[in-house]
């Protein structure tokens, strides 16, 4: 194989470096893996076998372990087989982790113990990132996302996708039933064995409409009324594709508009966004360390008392009101078009008329004023206005609030641009470094820990790609994580 690169021969003998520590660059992202779990103190931050036992087998300590899944996430590795099997011939971990190589089992159930010191690692290297200052605009982007569960759609039940499937279990046990009559008419002896056969279909089509009796007694004493057979606390979800879903989580975070850091993050089974605003934007003003924190974020995080909430808290929300109402789709006056007199607490009408108080009612829980004016009877605008006796205007207590809102988003026309280009990608990226299963882990708690570590991972490359490998090694060993 002349005029081409030749290999070294296997069977030569060769003098390996005396010093592992050769083989890894100082510009390696393991360095500052192995620095910044070294400077963590994993006892305050609740993780277990820091202390060894005085008696039996010595355990592998918590940081090794720590610094393996860190890799492992960083590198798009989460499964504990395949973190067994690189830890046994990959360089860098044989570095990292001084040539430990825990088993598989080993590996799982440290992060299955030890998800509540796996979100403090998170929510510690977010300190280091404010003590960096890398937060200083104070502005955060706030959306949520679905990702998948183990559970399948086909292991998910509700008492909808149960009537259907009974159903086709009807139509198949009728047209087995059809076959059957047939063939006792005829009797020929070469549909004996098919016969058989047909009457094992049919006994398990009646065993599955008995499971899925037991599934429809079950769902009635569930507030959700939905039941995963897989993962207990994965839900259905609807997606943005019109008639698609998915069984999965709704993973909330908050995310730095400067450098796109996630500053806070939360997993949840509920599949709308409209109660998570308040809680999102609080536990990234308290990540932040923030006094003026602004919050952006989409339409589905739209409600009266998250942003009353949010008000209340000091925080400046920027979050569009959704367009539901069926008298600006069907061509007449939408409430918009109704101007609010503070000084006489009434509405002027298109019409030039006022809406007057009436009376108060709750609603949903909300305590709303309700309008409307003497003149809509004789009112030339009326067919462009109501199509009952009188236009009746609600107006919430806090109203005053949703203006508010409203003022700055007229007042900042980029402010949904601004939240697009800081979150929306962030969701992307964690997605494809999780590939199309997502979610390894079941349950809420242990998905909660799995998404820390790839929260964690995603913004250590991050800060990697802002300040550099040796700066942020030389940064994490003078501020203590």
């Amino acid at each position: 194989m002349k005029r081409f690169i030749e290999g070294e021969d296997r069977q030569q003998i060769t003098m390996l470096p005396e010093c592992l520590d050769d083989y890894i660059a100082e510009d390696n992202p393991v360095r500052v893996v192995d620095v910044f779990v070294q400077e963590l103190d994993l006892r305050a931050i609740d993780f277990d076998g820091v202390n060894p036992a005085v008696t039996g087998r010595p355990a592998y300590h918590p940081a090794v372990l720590l610094k393996l899944y860190i890799y492992g996430y960083l590198n798009r590795i989460q499964s504990s087989r395949r973190l067994e099997r690189e830890a046994q011939r990959n360089v860098e971990l044989m570095w990292l982790t001084g040539r430990l190589a825990p088993d598989f089992k080993t590996i799982a159930d440290f992060r299955r113990s030890n998800g509540a010191g796996i979100r403090n690692v998170c929510k510690r290297f977010i300190a280091m990132c404010r003590q960096l200052d890398l937060f200083s605009q104070a502005i955060v982007a706030i959306d949520g996302s679905k990702f998948k569960a183990v559970n399948s759609r086909d292991r998910n039940f509700t008492p909808g996708k149960i009537e259907a499937r009974q159903q086709q279990i009807e139509q198949s046990i009728q047209r087995y039933l059809d076959v059957l009559e047939t063939a006792d008419r005829t009797q020929p002896a070469e549909v004996q064995a098919k016969t058989e056969r047909l009457q094992e279909k049919l006994q398990k089509l009646r065993e599955q409409m008995r499971q899925l009796d037991g599934i429809k007694e079950q769902l009635k004493s569930l507030p959700d009324g939905q039941v995963s057979l897989t993962d207990s606390d994965a839900r259905s979800m609807a997606t943005q594709a019109k008639g698609s879903g998915l069984v999965g989580y709704n993973m909330q975070a908050a995310v730095d508009a400067r450098h796109h850091l996630i500053v806070a993050h939360e997993v949840t089974n509920v599949g709308n966004d409209r109660a998570q605003l308040h809680n999102m934007a609080s536990a990234a003003n308290k990540a932040m360390a923030s006094e003026s924190l602004q919050a952006f974020a989409d339409r589905g995080y739209f409600s009266g008392p998250q942003l009353k909430a949010c008000e209340d808290a000091g925080i400046t929300t920027f979050v569009p009101k959704p367009m539901t109402s069926n008298a600006k789709a069907e061509g007449r006056f939408d409430k918009a078009d109704f101007i609010y007199i503070a000084k006489d607490d009434e509405y002027q009408c298109p019409a030039g008329e006022r809406a007057i108080y009436r009376f108060k009612t709750v609603e949903k829980g909300l305590s709303l004023s309700i309008y409307w004016s003497s003149a809509c009877s004789k009112c030339p605008l009326k067919a462009q206005c109501t199509t009952s006796s009188n236009r009746r205007i609600r107006r919430w207590e806090h109203e005053e609030v949703l203006e508010r809102v409203q003022q700055r988003l007229d007042s900042n026309p980029e402010a949904m641009t601004l939240r697009r280009s800081t979150v929306e990608h962030v969701f992307g990226t964690l997605k494809h470094w999780m590939g199309s299963t997502h979610f390894m882990t079941k349950t809420l708690k242990h998905v909660g820990t799995e998404m820390s570590l790839h929260v964690l991972a995603y913004n250590l490359k991050r800060v990697m790609s802002v300040m550099g490998i040796a700066q942020m090694i030389q940064a994490m060993r003078m501020v203590k994580a």
